[in-house]
């Protein structure tokens, strides 16, 4: 169970209370100055420390430190429920699908704003265009084997990483499925929609990916 942090001390009590039996947390924290990954430690998570900065560079360094075969990642910001996590991890589980991805199901129209909906939906739409991927989000949380996704070799160190693994996972001929997830008001803020530059940042990721 690997969680990229950057300051989310107000979320993760919340997110680690949550955690199903036999999930291990892993707290991937880049950099957050407060006092996540001591919040992180107290409430019984794993914390690796990630000094290049990027969500595809916390994501991967949480990847390599876990053990487990099958592995989510998942935001640690409090939009998602982590007792959801056995339903979603079922499929990779009884080998009916190489990767599960979360399809966001806003519980308020607070949860997720129009420009980051019309952003993701314009970005699924193109990504079904080009490879014929059955995609409507490219969703804040992913479950895998944990070998078969280093196997990728993904590259993306940044906000590009989730369209980069659901792309080389399409390439290497796996099964992908949607699972659909509530969607809550994020603790805290975006660090993607939280601001302009953390929006165009993201556009500009993804966009390198596609262009790759």
């Amino acid at each position: 169970m690997v969680l990229p942090c950057l300051d989310e001390a107000a979320a993760l009590p919340w997110v680690l209370s949550r955690m199903p039996a036999g999930f291990r947390p892993v707290v991937a924290d880049n950099g957050s100055t407060d006092g996540s990954p001591d919040v992180a430690r107290q409430l019984g998570a794993t914390v690796v420390h990630v000094p290049q900065r990027g969500y595809g560079a916390a994501c991967h360094a949480g990847l390599v430190a876990a053990r487990s075969d099958v592995v989510v990642v998942m935001d640690a910001d409090a939009t998602l429920d982590p007792m959801d996590l056995p339903r979603l991890c079922a499929p990779v589980l009884d080998g009916s699908a190489d990767l599960v991805i979360g399809r966001r199901r806003p519980e308020s129209w607070r949860a997720w704003s129009l420009s980051a909906r019309l952003a993701n939906a314009a970005l699924a739409r193109t990504v079904r265009r080009r490879t014929g991927i059955r995609l409507h989000d490219l969703g804040p949380v992913r479950v895998a084997r944990r070998r078969a996704l280093l196997d990728l070799t993904l590259s993306d160190r940044r906000f590009g990483y989730p369209l980069e693994t659901v792309l080389a996972a399409h390439e290497a001929g796996w099964r992908l499925r949607e699972e659909p997830v509530t969607y809550r008001p994020r603790t805290g803020r975006s660090k993607v929609t939280g601001s302009v530059g953390g929006y165009l940042r993201t556009v500009r990721d993804m966009r390198a990916v596609l262009g790759r």
